[in-house]
């Protein structure tokens, strides 16, 4: 059986292998919607948020935050794409404490694996039980007994390589520079459209990510600034070669990527929002700056309470961006990823992770209209920070502040879905959006 999981893992419409877990909806929106805070208030919410996460199950030493809430289905799995948001977003918020406790987490998941001695890192490990018996590190079996990807690999050494550039530990900084090795000696592809490829997962070693690549190109640009070896330079050059082949100069957007590694996917329903904000976060190549206006109208969307299957309730409605143009597609009668156990689409709902990313990307790029799109995209978050995701838990505890993943069941085309959970990746970029940091430069 397969497990939907995040585009993390999977491409083209093909998912991860895994267990099927069951994924359970947040309560809904209250009926009468709350008026959102100061922006300072929604700062320190969001804060407290990634705070209380972070301290859960510990609140010190070496360890993982948990990346949705308690009732999620998840349990207490932490994906290492989400705990590398986190440690950005507390380092651009001062918390420099949690954030190296975090870092130090994933420095001993590479050190302490079950089976690896190449310090990879696994998808997901568990933040309640995160070390074994043994003194391993309890990785989420449930999503692939061997899958490392380049993306969660990425976004690992972005989050080390900025913990050495604040605290000046060289400990973090070597983290950073074997992911660094490993990638380059396990994805880097010569061939097709060059670039680099998924990984090693099952069933997806040939594919290459849009998304992957863009991170890539930010990550080895970190590593040449931090050590100014050419080498690190030059390859960000080859992952960013592969983004520019997959640009579509006739209706100004990034396509999602290459199933076989040399034929781009085109498919209609497989049109990604992340490429596009996250090209223009890692490069701002003004060629490209109109993948942010393709994004922000043809992926824009208003979930309100009679939408088909929508989570809302009462007078009060989301707005803001969908995961990708799947999402608009979506059958309303048709279970997410054609799982049984599924809660049908909501062809409207808003996929909140996205919508801080587009407005922290507006507010980068500020063309004429930007500032005030990006303020507005954060006024509609506001009001999800203090309607959407009321009494969930972490470990057990109430955690108040954070940003629900999307604000209804959400298909997103590529075979798995998101739903009104709070998360730890959605407040990290909603965090680093208030505060105006892009992750991919140094904070």
């Amino acid at each position: 059986m397969s497990l939907p999981l995040t585009r993390r893992s999977a491409l083209g419409g093909v998912a991860a292998l895994g267990l099927t877990i069951p994924v359970q909806l947040a309560a809904t929106a209250p009926a009468q919607a709350a008026q959102p805070q100061s922006r300072r208030g929604q700062t320190s919410a969001a804060l407290g948020f990634l705070q209380r996460a972070v301290d859960a199950y510990r609140s010190s030493g070496p360890r993982l935050v948990q990346s949705y809430q308690d009732d999620s289905g998840l349990t207490d799995i932490a994906f290492v794409y989400d705990n590398a948001l986190a440690i950005i977003a507390l380092l651009a918020a001062g918390d420099r404490r949690r954030a190296r406790e975090l870092g130090d987490g994933l420095l001993y998941a590479m050190g302490n694996d079950e089976t690896f001695t190449d310090f990879r890192l696994r998808q997901a490990y568990h933040a309640n039980t995160f070390t074994n018996p043994d003194g391993t590190a309890h990785f989420g079996w449930e999503f692939g007994l061997t899958g490392t990807a380049v993306g969660d690999m990425s976004w690992a050494g972005i989050a080390l390589a900025q913990l050495t550039n604040v605290t000046g530990n060289a400990r973090y900084g070597e983290g950073a520079l074997r992911i660094g090795r490993w990638i380059q000696r396990n994805a880097r592809s010569t061939s097709g459209l060059k670039g680099y490829t998924f990984g090693e997962t099952a069933g997806l070693e040939d594919h290459k990510s849009s998304e992957h690549n863009i991170d890539v190109y930010a990550f080895f640009t970190l590593l040449y600034r931090l050590t100014r070896e050419a080498a690190w330079q030059n390859r960000a050059a080859h992952a960013w070669a592969f983004v520019e082949r997959v640009w579509n100069a006739d209706d100004g957007f990034f396509w999602t990527g290459s199933d076989d590694g040399s034929t781009i996917n085109k498919a209609a329903a497989q049109l990604p929002l992340d490429v596009q904000t996250w090209s223009w976060l890692a490069a701002r190549k003004s060629r490209y700056a109109r993948a942010l206006d393709w994004a922000r109208t043809n992926l824009a969307s208003t979930d309100t309470p009679l939408r088909a299957n929508s989570a809302l309730t009462g007078n009060y409605s989301q707005s803001g961006v969908v995961f990708a143009s799947g999402s608009l597609l979506a059958d309303p009668t048709t279970n997410i990823g054609g799982q049984e156990w599924n809660p049908k689409p909501d062809v409207a709902a808003v996929w909140l992770e996205g919508t801080a990313q587009l407005a922290l990307a507006l507010s980068v790029r500020n063309a004429a209209g930007d500032a005030d799109r990006s303020a507005s995209l954060l006024a509609s978050l506001a009001a999800a920070q203090d309607n959407l995701g009321r009494g969930q838990k972490f470990g057990g505890t109430e955690n108040p502040g954070g940003l629900v993943a999307a604000s209804s069941p959400l298909d997103t085309g590529f075979g798995f879905g998101y739903f009104p959970n709070l998360h730890v990746g959605a407040t990290s970029w909603y965090l680093m959006a208030l505060l105006k940091t892009n992750p991919y430069r140094f904070v």
